[in-house]
């Protein structure tokens, strides 16, 4: 599946940033419809608090695939309706020029269907708004860092899932017509990369070999599981996903450097329930990703010489 990955690099959106930048990533939202089957409700809270942490900090919202759960949901409609709230606030960071969205397996129709998401049904003033009218969802984006050109390559992380990408129309129909049932009386769906520990396993692999290899710093999501190694360990970063049992994760990229955070419920003593941050792991430079590579790559061949 490398050949995939290679593709989704060399078509990959470049930005640029430099350490005054502000940006978090966040992938696998799977907003649904509200129903048994929607694993986003449950941390629709934490999720809205977040972002509007991150609108009022002037951040910019990456959202790496898997943001709407359109296989076991049929309509976007659907799902923009039900969490109008959130919609909102992405609109406001779109406006601003705040909102990047790239698409995942379960979301791929927001590239296939352009202007599937222009416009969204605003409960509070009745009537349909302004969504995200003319947004390019990009399956990848590299960021390239002033002034020294090093990158992070985003992207989903199913172009390392031979299921999930090549054969995505059958994994599709199973999670729409079989998966999906099961799941509205409890039953979780075994057959997906977040489930399956050894799909998982496998598509994490491939993609830290991809980064290694490329000696390319990559953040991706798809696996849901969280994975932040210390600068010299790994040049492959998962921000997880906004369906874990009680909580949220997300990456922030600020002053250069990279941090892994959760979002969740929390009480102050006096028995007050609130949405709190807690840094996870980090914050570390992007360059040391970089240098620690780099020293690594020479100790190595000096073994070898030897």
């Amino acid at each position: 599946m490398e050949n995939h990955i290679d593709r989704a690099y060399a078509n990959a959106r470049v930005m640029d940033f430099d350490d005054s930048a502000r940006i978090v990533i966040m992938s696998d939202c799977h907003r649904g419809y509200g129903g048994w089957a929607d694993s986003f409700s449950v941390n629709q809270n934490n999720y809205f608090a977040a972002l509007r942490y991150y609108e009022r900090n002037m951040f910019t919202y990456f959202e790496l695939g898997d943001g709407d759960e359109l296989w076991e949901n049929r309509r976007f409609s659907d799902i923009s309706a039900v969490h109008c709230h959130v919609f909102w606030l992405l609109a406001k960071l779109y406006d601003e020029g705040r909102l990047v969205m790239l698409y995942g397996n379960h979301d791929i129709e927001k590239k296939q269907k352009p202007g599937l998401m222009n416009t969204y049904y605003d409960a509070t003033k009745t009537e349909a708004c302004p969504l995200f009218p003319g947004m390019t969802v990009y399956e990848s984006v590299v960021l390239r860092r002033r002034p020294d050109r090093e990158e992070i390559f985003l992207l989903h992380g199913h172009q390392a899932d031979f299921l999930n990408d090549s054969l995505w129309p059958l994994a599709r129909f199973l999670v729409r017509h079989l998966w999906k049932p099961l799941q509205v009386v409890g039953i979780k769906a075994p057959a997906t990369g977040s489930v399956h520990t050894r799909a998982r396993d496998k598509t994490e692999k491939l993609l830290s070999g991809w980064a290694s290899a490329n000696r390319t710093l990559m953040i991706a999501g798809h696996t849901h599981r969280p994975v932040f190694p210390e600068p010299g360990q790994s040049l492959y970063l998962n921000d997880g996903s906004c369906v874990h049992p009680r909580c949220i994760t997300a990456i922030e990229l600020a002053s250069g450097s990279v941090s892994l955070v959760k979002w969740s419920n929390k009480t102050k003593p006096d028995g007050t329930l609130y949405v709190g941050r807690d840094v996870l792991a980090g914050p570390y430079r992007v360059a040391s990703y970089y240098r620690r590579a780099a020293a690594n790559r020479a100790a190595d061949g000096l073994t070898a010489a030897r």
